[in-house]
């Protein structure tokens, strides 16, 4: 059975037929391009299909196309649409991570914490970033990257000037 659903992608409107039983994380990786958007585990639990939807962290996975209809969706590629943020900066600095899988859910999960909690402590940052799983790098450097963002304050969106 199909559908057609309206929702928001990074700032756009989209309308899109899809299966009733089509996975959010299939309709924006394979149906729509957005390659920030991968497949980890399929269970919910390793964070790399991590994207904002009505600027809530979700597990892309886990979700239904249908349920975006009329809600707003933010991959990575919306997020940093107009350049690289602090954020990514600050995790760069920080040789935050090698290959990059991981690196899409730990920034939007980052970006999610610092706009509803700009001076977390660390067991908050802990949380906030928990559902996201590092093979590469451990979470050492990712830790430090955002109690630095806490520090300075030098989270979020914004793009440094130079």
């Amino acid at each position: 059975m199909e559908k057609e659903i309206r929702f928001t992608l990074n700032g756009i409107n989209r309308n899109l037929r899809v299966k009733t039983s089509d996975k959010l994380l299939d309709v924006l990786r394979e149906r729509l391009g957005m390659i920030s958007v991968k497949y980890g585990c399929g269970k919910g639990e390793c964070g790399a299909c991590t994207v904002l939807l009505d600027g809530k962290t979700v597990r892309s996975c886990l979700i239904l196309a249908v349920e975006a209809d009329g809600r707003e969706i933010e991959t990575l590629e919306g997020f940093q649409s107009s350049g690289k943020t602090r954020i990514q900066e600050i995790y760069a600095k920080h040789n935050a991570f090698q290959c990059g899988f991981c690196a899409p859910g730990f920034i939007l999960s980052t970006e999610e914490l610092l706009r509803l909690n700009p001076e977390p402590d660390e067991l908050e940052i802990r949380e906030a970033l928990a559902g996201n799983l590092c093979r590469c790098t451990g979470y050492k450097n990712i830790l430090d990257a955002v109690d630095e963002m806490v520090k300075t304050g030098k989270g979020g969106r914004k793009r440094r000037r130079s």
